[in-house]
């Protein structure tokens, strides 16, 4: 911590934390679950909406960040979770492939998905021959503003419709987190959202809005389910093509979580590298029963308010999530925390995304008065919150670019061709 004194007012600052072992290990391992914690919901929400294993994902996610982590030199604070991008065209293939007579439809999913990770690793391949200057150019600050603040607003309807579910449960863990982080001294500051969870809980129980049975009924272990992909040409060219948006989407949240830990990871370690990772986990999970990952933006959301930036951190996460999908029991326990308490401190993680995106306007000077940054930045926050979607199909192929993916595709071309006058 530092005070910067402004004439009679003594404004204390939190310093980032770059480096974890300064901390005791209980300490690291507290910040670790905190992460947890924040991934937990949306990625076993993804398996229980498609039918995926859930412990294999919980068990995939961890594997895939750790491995993630060395690819990209154990430099971005990352966590892969389960990507709601492809759950569409995945229960589309579901679908075809029982109306087929068939029953492996969700393995022939995962071979769809396999191919779009693979898709991923030859971009990286164009990014490091050709360089990664190329592609940061198409990204300016007008461009990569109104990103980071759609990434975080276009997840604020999520977080309300959860904390509606209790808006009294969801009240007590945003209060405690915001109080936690704001008033909190020492370690206390840097673990708001583990505080404002336990807060939550502690009400949900005393108040008996917490449905226990999951524990009972799970296992203390229980091995993951590991199935193979199987491979279709129909269900690659349904489920393939979603990497054109999730590709965008995958550079988008790079650039805020460099923004949010002031640092340039597409120059170093390097997008190509980044890249690699996210497909290439993608690959490893879809073949082995899990499902497509992505970067999630609930974790950027902690590193915002925390400032807790050392990637070990997330490695620790990703040990838990190992032992979750390992431990069916301590999963259930997890299970049972109701989401209007996730949803409570969501409003606050999703709100420093968004925050961060604003901040990139202020940092860089980005000029209102131009009307092509005014454009830009109306284009890309209106399509990327509007619900706008452009369907796109190849004869008996087809997909849809939607949301932030959409966005970004306009901003990056209104950037190029509208003129400067």
């Amino acid at each position: 911590m530092k005070d910067i004194d402004i004439t009679t007012q003594t404004i204390t600052v939190q310093e980032p934390i770059r480096d974890a072992k300064k901390l005791s290990v209980g300490k690291r391992i507290l910040l670790g679950m905190q992460h947890t914690f924040t991934m937990f919901g949306a990625t076993v929400l993804v398996p229980l909406i498609t039918g995926l294993d859930v412990s294999l994902s919980l068990f995939m996610a961890g594997v895939c960040t750790l491995l993630c982590h060395l690819i990209t030199k154990k430099r971005v604070p990352v966590f892969l979770g389960s990507s709601f991008a492809f759950i569409a065209p995945l229960l589309a293939v579901v679908e075809m492939v029982t109306n087929q007579g068939g029953s492996d439809g969700l393995a022939y999913a995962r071979g769809g998905m396999f191919v779009a990770g693979s898709i991923y690793l030859i971009v990286a391949g164009f990014v490091y021959f050709f360089g990664v200057e190329k592609i940061v150019s198409f990204f300016p600050p007008i461009v990569t503003g109104p990103i980071i603040l759609v990434i975080g607003l276009k997840l604020a309807p999520t977080a309300i419709e959860m904390a509606s579910e209790n808006w009294l449960l969801a009240v007590v863990a945003l209060a405690t987190v915001v109080i936690v982080n704001v008033a909190g001294r020492g370690f206390m500051q840097v673990i708001p959202v583990l505080i404002g969870l336990l807060a939550g809980y502690a009400v949900a129980a005393v108040t008996g809005n917490i449905d226990y049975s999951p524990i009972a009924e799970a296992a203390w272990v229980g091995l993951p389910k590991f199935q193979l992909a199987k491979f279709d040409l129909q269900s690659i060219m349904m489920i393939a093509p979603i990497a054109c948006a999730t590709m965008v989407e995958h550079i988008g949240d790079i650039i805020a979580i460099g923004a949010t830990v002031e640092d340039d990871f597409l120059k170093n370690p390097g997008l190509h590298r980044t890249m690699i990772a996210d497909g290439g986990m993608t690959m490893l999970s879809s073949m082995f029963g899990g499902g497509a990952h992505t970067t999630y933006s609930e974790n950027t959301g902690v590193l915002a308010l925390t400032k807790v930036w050392d990637p070990m951190i997330m490695r620790i996460a990703a040990v838990f999530a190992i032992i979750l999908g390992g431990v069916p029991k301590l999963a259930a326990i997890i299970r049972t925390i109701p989401s209007s308490i996730v949803g409570g401190i969501s409003i606050v993680l999703f709100g420093m995304i968004a925050a961060v995106g604003a901040r990139t306007f202020v940092e860089n000077q980005v000029d209102f008065t131009k009307s092509k940054n005014l454009i830009i930045a109306a284009l890309i926050l209106v399509l990327g919150l509007g619900g706008a979607a452009i369907p796109v199909s190849f004869g008996s192929v087809g997909f849809t670019i939607e949301g932030m993916a959409l966005a970004a595709i306009v901003g990056i071309v209104a950037n190029k061709l509208i003129p400067e006058k």
